[in-house]
């Protein structure tokens, strides 16, 4: 009888030593609670509590992340678009993680979507496409600065995409359009504008030295002679018929 309540004793004792082992993987930290004062905090490894008395919590001390769920935002300038992000953030101090706030990741993404709202609706739109960046550092650092007291550091905040509505799309898509004809057609007028300061320039030389119209008039006939065509029509110039009349008056 003695042996059977010694061997039942020892059972007991063993189930709740074994209930009391636990694990605490690399990436982990464990705050320890003894009836709900809190005891301390344990590295990765195999740790031991006393179970029933003792509470153990497990923080994740790796860098997380969210997506912040597409916002409506109005901006400075009136316009309607749809705004979502990602969030990456750490936990830094478990023990306030788990003290100072109920739920810390909850506590972030509550904090993440008001600030984006927020900051995206002090912005024109022209500011909210073109200048991201700095948007991004901005609201990043409104929210890290929050959450630093239940110690949490906010590594990035993105915003991932802005929707505008149809109609303003159409109105984009048809100025970017007038822009790339605009460029285009100034690209065309200076091509134009240099062709035409060459053709003086060469007009000038060939008038300053007539024998050399003469000779790109053969080269002119040359070029012609070469391509198979059956007729070939080709003007004189004035000068040429000058030049022989010149030598006639000169004979007679």
């Amino acid at each position: 009888m003695f042996d059977t309540q010694l061997i039942i004793a020892i059972a007991i004792i063993g189930f709740f030593l074994a209930k009391g082992i636990f694990r605490v993987r690399q990436w982990e930290k464990a705050i320890i609670l003894r009836f709900g004062k809190l005891l301390g905090v344990r590295d990765p490894g195999l740790r031991f509590m006393i179970p029933v008395i003792d509470e153990r919590i497990l923080v994740d001390m790796r860098v997380l992340t969210f997506d912040i769920p597409s916002q409506d935002v109005i901006t400075r300038d009136n316009i309607s678009v749809k705004v979502n992000g990602v969030v990456l953030f750490q936990v830094f101090d478990p023990v306030k993680a788990v003290t100072q706030v109920e739920n810390a990741i909850l506590a972030v993404n509550q904090l993440a979507q008001t600030t984006l709202r927020s900051v995206c609706g002090e912005a024109e739109l022209d500011e909210l496409l073109a200048k991201r960046d700095e948007i991004n550092l901005k609201i990043q650092q409104i929210i890290d600065q929050k959450t630093e007291p239940f110690g949490v550091k906010v590594n990035t905040v993105e915003v991932k995409q802005v929707d505008l509505p149809q109609e303003l799309q159409r109105a984009i898509a048809k100025q970017a359009e007038a822009e790339r004809v605009r460029r285009a057609k100034i690209i065309q007028a200076e091509g134009e504008y240099q062709a035409a300061e060459k053709l003086t320039e060469a007009a000038k030389i060939l008038s300053a030295y007539p024998a050399s119209m003469q000779l790109r008039f053969l080269e002119s006939l040359q070029s012609l002679a070469s391509e198979k065509t059956n007729t070939i029509i080709f003007p004189l110039p004035i000068e040429l018929f000058r030049a022989f009349s010149k030598e006639n008056s000169g004979a007679n």
